[in-house]
């Protein structure tokens, strides 16, 4: 993991937010673990469907 992590604001529906929190909470985590983990998925996803991105 690098020692950098660039932040990111996300602007989202208050009522969103909080189904996210709620399900982070249920799956043991942080918001912004709950937020990473989906973004990751995505990604992956996203990469089988296509090919791996290489950065």
């Amino acid at each position: 993991m690098p020692s950098y992590l660039p932040q990111y604001t996300l602007r989202i529906p208050e009522d969103t937010m909080n189904k996210l929190k709620y399900i982070a909470e249920r799956s043991g985590r942080s918001a912004n673990k709950e937020i990473e983990q989906l973004i990751l998925a995505h990604i992956e996803k996203w990469e089988c469907g296509h090919r791996p991105i290489i950065l």
